[in-house]
């Protein structure tokens, strides 16, 4: 049964719903636009909100949205016929108020949605009744999609860029079959060997194998050409000389273990570790904000290369609109195989395959009806719509001001508390210290706790970067004040305790923010996983990084799905703690394959916080979403 059903402008003005529910359905109704409509998400079918299941149909051409909503334990198999059904009937009675945009009149549809409700749920009951056949091969979605839109054609299709030579070669060579090589003869099979007299039949058997296994290793019988002598150099003389040992460049030996040794010398004795010379140049360049990433402007839009009609080439992921040439009204049919191949291009960009696949059914609902003249009026409108869902996608629903935060909770006497999580050998406590080294450059004192207790090395590693960290600003800069301070307890502790007694120490020391370096973990360690939701749970940290490459593409989605999982399932409260934000690694090894950034800001709606971009410290931007969607559509 039904609960709701609203029908409303895309400027927010409600057209028609039912009777006395408003206060039923607004607040799912306001949750569907900002979650769904807003966030460019609409190739979802349906939005779960509360104990509701709303499904929704777009109109482009009079800017409608139907909405219907009904309990979600209910499973109602005629929802969509209706919402078809409603659609088309609501333009077709109200076609002249809504061409004229006359929203305040009164649309009395009561009486005919009942009969469309009617009609709808006995259509319903009869399909659940009918016996379930087997689907064929056109009914499938595989039929759907063409083998043209599979094809990529470098150069374009066009006719213009085929070479004049091309068909008639392509005639020639089928006028004029080439003779097909004769096949070479079969060699004869080797007559068997008869069994020698006096040996049993066992005894041949093994003999003939000994044969084979002789004849495999090359000693078959042929005789082996004499070698040449060795030279007196080489240990001639006739005499096997000894194989002398090679000797690697930079390898070092037994005689060099003591010069290498870095290792504290102890028992008071002055350590032989080399002393870090700290590059002055960095000091300095990550003051105030972090820059933004630098925006590919070479890359020209498609429409200004267009300017010359006789050299025009329709490469390029939106050279395949020009199919849609003509189209007064653009629809699923004629949009579908296009889409397809779009689908195929974001997924060669790294973008998981069901995201791409969620985003191109978006871009359909939104193309869906409107109204277009020729060819550059589709690419133009087609390139837009495709800019603008990506763009606003990756755009952050909140905006994380880490600066101010850190400010706000040094101003309560708190310290800022930040924890990174995310699978093995992404970079992440390389990260945690470029974040480090941008808020001392800022002025804030860090403390790192180092909770990796799994991995050999971890807290070494943190140990260094505390060091360089400090020699580029020595306390003696900064009124004596160390600025970063490393907690940590060794191995096989348990990471929880060591993050909670690290925050206390920070808040009786007076250090303003704690960065948690946890293990790295795969998804699916269950054990590990229940550790990291126990720290999350304990010490309530303010914000929770997920680091991730951007080298993988549907394995994004899986690891971020799983660890926000994992950390809803291992928290006792109704509103557990996930993941906040995410910092991309690894960015300056992917080219123009950035699709890993579009499906894990889809995956979760949080913005992506950091971008690592290089090896020192100052390698560190903040997410342009300009220069990624760029990059995706080269």
């Amino acid at each position: 049964m039904l609960d709701f059903f609203v029908i409303f402008t895309k400027g927010g003005i409600v057209l028609w719903c039912f009777e006395g529910t408003k206060d039923l359905f607004a607040p799912s109704v306001n949750a569907l636009v900002k979650s769904v409509l807003l966030q460019e998400r609409t190739g979802i079918s349906s939005f779960t909100d509360a104990s509701w299941t709303l499904k929704y149909r777009l109109d482009n051409e009079f800017d409608l949205v139907f909405v219907v909503g009904f309990q979600k334990i209910l499973q109602l198999s005629y929802v969509d016929k209706l919402l078809d059904d409603v659609q088309r009937e609501f333009r077709d009675k109200f076609e002249n108020l809504l061409t004229e945009h006359s929203y305040y009149q009164r649309f009395s549809f009561d009486s005919r949605f009942a009969q469309l409700q009617t009609v709808a749920e006995q259509w319903g009951q009869q399909k659940a009744e009918a016996p379930r056949t087997m689907r064929s091969f056109e009914q499938s979605q595989k039929s759907q999609k063409t083998v043209a839109s599979m094809i990529e054609k470098k150069g374009g299709d066009n006719k213009e860029n085929k070479k004049p030579g091309k068909d008639k070669k392509k005639k020639k060579g089928a006028e004029e079959p080439v003779a097909k090589p004769a096949p070479a003869p079969e060699p004869e099979p080797e007559p068997e060997p008869a069994p020698e007299p006096g040996m049993s039949q066992e005894d041949q058997i093994m003999a003939n194998r000994r044969k084979m296994m002789m004849k495999m290793s090359g000693g078959g019988g042929k005789k082996k050409e004499p070698k040449s002598p060795k030279s007196p150099a080489a240990g001639g003389g006739g005499k096997k000389g000894k194989k002398e040992a090679r000797i690697w460049a930079l390898s070092g030996g037994q005689k060099d273990a003591a010069s290498l040794d870095f290792s504290e010398a102890g028992d008071g004795k002055e350590s032989k570790r080399p002393e870090f010379v700290p590059d002055t140049s960095m000091v300095g360049a990550m003051a105030g904000n972090i820059q933004d990433m630098e925006v590919d402007e070479e890359s020209e839009p498609e429409e200004q290369q267009s300017a010359a009609p006789t050299k025009q080439k329709s490469g390029g992921v939106f050279g395949m609109f020009k199919s849609l040439v003509g189209s007064k009204t653009i629809t699923k049919e004629n949009v579908t195989p296009v889409l397809n191949q779009l689908k195929d291009h974001l997924v060669g960009k790294n973008v998981a395959a069901d995201i791409a696949a969620k985003l191109c059914d978006s871009i359909a609902l939104k193309l869906e009806g409107k109204v277009l003249g020729t060819f550059e009026g589709v690419a133009q409108t087609v390139r837009q719509t495709l800019v603008d869902s990506l763009v606003q996608i990756l755009s952050p629903k909140r905006r994380i001001d880490i600066l101010r935060d850190v400010m706000a909770a040094k101003q309560s006497g708190r310290p800022y508390v930040v924890a990174f999580c995310g699978v093995n050998g992404v970079g992440k406590s390389t990260n945690l210290a470029k974040i480090c080294f941008w808020l001392i450059e800022n002025g804030f004192s860090v403390l790192i706790a180092a909770c990796d207790t799994f991995r050999a090395g971890a807290v070494e590693q943190l140990r260094t970067h505390t060091r360089h960290l400090n020699a580029l600003h020595p306390p003696e800069k900064h009124g004596g004040r160390q600025m970063v301070q490393l907690y940590e307890k060794g191995y096989g502790k348990d990471p929880a305790g060591i993050a909670n007694d690290a925050i206390g120490f920070a808040r009786e020391s007076r250090v303003d923010v704690v960065l948690i370096d946890t293990a790295g973990r795969m998804q699916d360690n269950e054990p590990l996983m229940r550790a990291l939701g126990k720290l999350i749970k304990v010490n309530e940290p303010d914000l929770v990084l997920f680091v991730g490459e951007a080298l993988v593409g549907n394995e994004a989605v899986d690891q971020l799905v799983k660890f926000n999982q994992s950390l809803a399932d291992h928290s006792a409260s109704d509103r557990p703690h996930t993941i906040d934000g995410i910092v991309l690694t690894k960015f300056d090894t992917i080219d123009d394959k950035v699709g890993a950034a579009i499906s894990m800001t889809y995956v979760t709606g949080q913005p992506i916080v950091f971008v690592g971009c290089g090896q020192t410290y100052t390698d560190l931007r903040n997410l342009n979403a300009r220069a990624v969607v760029t990059s995706l559509m080269k």
